[in-house]
């Protein structure tokens, strides 16, 4: 089934090049993506529901089951045989293999479904970085809470358990003894998320990293690595790494640290990633900083509308010129700071309703989102993970204003519940 868009007043024209977007993903947090990329490339939208929201954005899409590969590459061979299509487009994590292997059948531009696989499984990550003698954390990967526990004792307290191939911190726990291991294995090895894959051995126990945490957006073209967003990331309550808020300064003094920028530079080449785009997890620490996660793909959580933001230069568009084969400008427009804070419950609830206090707002407060209606429940990890209400953010020319006009971001949306049991 294919609905046509309507093309908004600054859409790319009618013979622009055409991209293949693989699935569209949340609104309230992606459609900022659709927004910008179709003002450079008509995009053709295949997805598993019908285009409502994205049609605005997009030339045509077909409805096809993206869980079916072969379908999702009839239905791409199919437009490819009436538009100029020069890239395959995704920034789904379900998606990311699939589209690797669908740009390569296609002769478009892209870095090799093997580099791809080995940024989605993380013990193929760290077995490629540990061939090519990349500092990173110790790490075991275990079938069994037994073997978990035997990992765990050999690496020393305390250790991160983490299922091998999920996504967004889903069946990520930190283990402090013996006692938290069993649990915290049942944890990541019961998690299922959008059906990415299970393995055999399907839990990694690793290292656990002191520092704080960064997350670190780039471009790849023709195997140059080019940062495009540093992020310093803030999480929820502990033992669960849930994001609750992530800050962006364009004058981040790590944008020009010569030891990130280098083990930014080996991990890709030992992955064999030559194209496309990446977002990679790092801690800071005492040692130097030291790899948590690679994927290929743009970050969440608005981390690159962040960028644009503090730049002026959209990471969201720069993806999607190396995945047509182009390299990207990436010149500053201008230096400013942006960050974003997600709201979540304090327990087990029912909204009732979710009130803005604009009278509250600081200087550098931007906008604001609620992801919650009323009758939604919400929870805390580990019985839910993403169950955010609404979101801040704030854009200024100083980080600690923007920073201290986030402080409370609870004052600023408020969250009106019914408290339920459990």
């Amino acid at each position: 089934m294919t609905d046509l868009a309507v093309h908004t007043p600054d859409a790319a024209p009618q013979d622009a090049p055409v991209l293949l977007l693989v699935g569209s993903g949340y609104r309230p947090y992606r459609e900022y993506i659709l927004a910008a990329v179709s003002k450079h490339y008509r995009l053709w939208l295949l997805d598993s529901a019908e285009a409502t929201w994205q049609s605005a954005y997009c030339t045509g899409a077909t409805r096809v089951d993206t869980r079916d590969a072969e379908a999702v590459r009839e239905a791409a061979l199919a437009v490819a045989d009436s538009l100029p299509v020069v890239g395959v487009f995704t920034y789904d994590e379900t998606q990311v293999v699939f589209c690797a292997r669908l740009a390569q059948d296609l002769g478009l531009p892209g870095s090799p479904p093997e580099a791809v696989t080995n940024c989605r499984d993380k013990a193929a990550t760290r077995a490629a970085l540990a061939a090519a003698g990349v500092p990173q954390p110790a790490s075991r990967t275990v079938a069994t809470a037994e073997e978990a526990l035997a990992a765990a004792e050999e690496i020393g307290y305390p250790v991160i358990v983490k299922a091998r191939a999920m996504a967004a911190s889903f069946g990520v726990v930190r283990a402090d003894g013996p006692g938290d291991v069993a649990a915290a294995f049942a944890t990541a090895d019961g998690t299922e998320f959008m059906n990415l894959p299970r393995y055999p051995e399907n839990v990694l126990v690793e290292e656990f990293l002191t520092g704080p945490e960064i997350s670190v957006d780039a471009v790849v073209h023709d195997g140059r690595v080019m940062p495009t967003v540093i992020a310093h990331k803030r999480l929820g309550p502990e033992p669960y790494f849930e994001e609750t808020g992530h800050d962006v300064d364009a004058r981040d003094p790590l944008l020009a640290d010569e030891e990130l920028l280098d083990q930014l530079g080996r991990i890709h080449r030992a992955l064999g990633f030559v194209s496309g785009a990446t977002h990679s997890e790092f801690k800071l620490t005492p040692a130097g900083p030291r790899l948590v996660e690679v994927n290929a793909r743009l970050g969440g959580d608005l981390i690159p509308y962040l960028g644009l933001l503090a730049t002026g230069v959209d990471p969201t568009v720069a993806a999607a010129h190396v995945a047509a084969g182009r390299e990207p400008d990436l010149t500053p427009k201008h230096r400013r700071a942006a960050a974003v804070r997600f709201l979540l419950p304090k327990g087990r609830c029912r909204t009732v309703e979710v009130v803005v206090h604009r009278d509250r707002f600081g200087p550098t407060i931007h906008e604001t989102g609620t992801t919650a209606e009323p009758g939604d429940e919400l929870a805390l990890p580990p019985a839910a993970f993403l169950t955010r209400y609404a979101h801040v953010i704030a854009v200024g020319d100083d980080l600690e204003q923007v920073v201290a006009d986030l402080r409370e971001p609870e004052r600023l949306v408020e969250l009106r519940a019914d408290v339920l049991p459990g």
